[in-house]
């Protein structure tokens, strides 16, 4: 074991320059959050008071156990998407990882507040991962159902596919027959399609006067089949608890609602396995407020991937595997909150190999790749959860790379990632471009949490790349057609061009389409590992680790 780090001067100007930078885009993205968390905005707040119901976040706040932590997942999503519908902030559904008397759930909460909790594709998506969630770690997840159904303008993007509406339910039943407990709480309308949703968990509960489940509404029954009649007769809480038996407890209001699932989650049996190893936890030597003034915002400048991963482990302290060897990747046995965790890290510094040879940081080359890979494979067979940090450009190009067999020692890495039967976490640090982003756990490979940090970048390629080759498409197209461009013109082209790129390489645009879980304060990242590995804990027991074939 070695201890790594050092100390850095927080007074000094590039500290200060970069605390500075990752402050501010904290705070926007705070200002943003704090936004997304108002839903419809404030008069919808108010009117779902009128009618006596509280809000999915205070529904939430009061579910979840006092003082303790809630990991959202998909703050940010549809950001910026549906604004010709007026928008669906965090999609109209509130998602996350909480515990409730004492127990780690998934929870899902319909913002009614949002076109009256409507789904839209994005809000089927996010109930997906939320669902996606608990079958992989075995986690009882908890419905709290308060919306007017499919949002029917886009009923075309949400309805008949394999990922859409219509798998929620067949997760349902699968879940079920897997053990998993699915509790579900109707405290609004819940209508059509997505009556089955609550009626397909273990127990559902109704609150009287507000929720309602019906496979139409009333007005619907009287354009069908002529039958007035009204919700509350319909489907209301006395129809579906003392006539149909369809909701097993008839609640008067959502906070006796809330009380109820909490006392249930009280009873359940024991779900922990204790598969992973833990022991009592130690603090990094150096300050997590250090994480903001590591990792430049210019993201081909190189920085020291140690120091960061000092400021994240246990101690400070790693057991690093091969450290002579593959230099551009950090491969290491270390602690996190006291869990034990093999962690996978681009090295974004400039090294040698050794035969001498400059390596530029943050690329994936052979050497790298194969040390990845059996590295990978040791902590499968070991039972030992991985952490990926992310800042890379991709795999070494070009006829010596190729010669030397890149792709091979490339597919050997990501056939060891697409094979892993541990729990695998994912942060993207800095870049997170073409095959790199496969290799090192992205979102295709299932990490049970992936989340970037303000600094991050996704993309088939580099910006300045990437926006050079689109130019030269455009510019190779007006050839053919017998036009001229000017070099002014030219510039021009290749800045808005940058532009746009930019804007879909950034975090947010990512978090907007649940290309990640969220944005996260870099500080957070230790909490995360750690949550995300008691909730791995739950799945009663781990496959049998087996790779599959590879060329070696």
């Amino acid at each position: 074991m070695k201890t790594i780090g050092s100390p850095v001067d927080a007074n000094a100007l590039p500290y200060q320059t970069l605390l500075d930078w990752s402050n501010n885009a904290l705070r926007k993205l705070s200002a943003l959050g704090d936004e997304a968390r108002l839903g419809g905005g404030i008069k919808n707040i108010e009117k779902q008071h009128e009618k006596g119901k509280l809000t999915a976040r205070e529904r939430i706040e009061k579910l979840i156990d006092p003082n303790s932590d809630f990991i959202e997942i998909g703050l940010f999503a549809a950001h910026g998407l549906y604004e010709s519908e007026g928008g669906a902030p965090s999609a109209g559904v509130v998602v996350g990882i909480g515990r409730v008397s004492g127990r780690l759930a998934v929870i899902v909460a319909n913002d009614a507040t949002v076109k009256a909790g409507a789904w839209f594709p994005m809000t089927c998506k996010k109930n997906l991962r939320a669902q996606e969630i608990s079958i992989e770690n075995h986690l009882p997840i908890i419905y709290l159902v308060d919306s007017a159904g499919v949002y029917l303008p886009m009923q075309d993007e949400i309805f008949p596919d394999k990922e859409h509406f219509g798998r929620i339910f067949r997760n349902n039943a699968v879940m079920s027959s897997q053990g998993i407990v699915q509790l579900a709480a109707i405290m609004g309308p819940c209508v059509a399609g997505g009556a089955y949703l609550p009626i397909m968990s273990d127990e559902a509960m109704i609150v009287e006067g507000t929720g309602h489940v019906f496979l139409a509404g009333s007005a619907l029954v009287e354009a069908a089949i002529g039958e007035r009649t009204d919700n509350e007769s319909l489907g209301g809480a006395r129809v579906h608890c003392e006539i149909s038996g369809v909701t097993d407890y008839k609640m008067p209001n959502d906070d006796a609602c809330l009380i109820e699932l909490r006392s249930i989650m009280s009873k359940l049996g024991p779900m922990e396995r204790h598969h992973f190893d833990r022991i009592a936890a130690k603090p990094p030597l150096y300050p997590a407020d250090d994480l903001l003034a590591l990792v430049p915002q210019d993201r081909a400048k190189p920085y020291d991937m140690y120091e960061v991963l000092a400021r994240i482990v246990d101690g400070s302290e790693i057991d690093e595997y091969k450290a002579d060897y593959g230099k551009t990747i950090i491969t290491a046995y270390a602690r996190i909150d006291g869990w034990s965790v093999g962690i996978v890290a681009n090295q974004r510094a400039v090294v040698k190999n050794a035969k001498g040879e400059m390596q530029v940081g943050g690329v994936i080359y052979s050497d790298s790749a194969d040390k990845a890979a059996r590295f990978i494979m040791n902590c499968n067979q070991k039972h030992i959860p991985l952490v990926f940090l992310q800042d890379v450009t991709g795999f070494m190009v070009g006829t010596r790379s190729e010669h030397g067999g890149i792709i091979k020692d490339g597919a050997k890495m990501v056939s060891a990632v697409a094979n892993s039967v541990v729990p695998k976490f994912t942060f993207i640090v800095g870049n997170s471009n073409g095959a790199g982003n496969y290799a090192m756990c992205g979102k295709a490979y299932d990490p049970r949490m992936i989340f970037s940090w303000p600094t991050s970048q996704i993309s088939v390629m580099g910006g300045t790349q990437a926006s050079k080759t689109l130019l030269s498409i455009k510019l190779s197209s007006l050839k053919k057609s017998g036009g001229a461009i000017s070099e002014e013109v030219q510039k021009k082209m290749l800045a808005d061009i940058q532009k746009i790129y930019d804007e879909q390489t950034g975090p947010l645009y990512a978090a907007a389409r649940l290309w990640t879980d969220g944005i996260i304060d870099p500080r957070d990242t230790r909490q995360i590992v750690s949550t995300g590995i008691a909730m791995a804990d739950h799945v009663p027991e781990i496959p049998r680790f087996n790779v599959g074939v590879i060329q070696v």
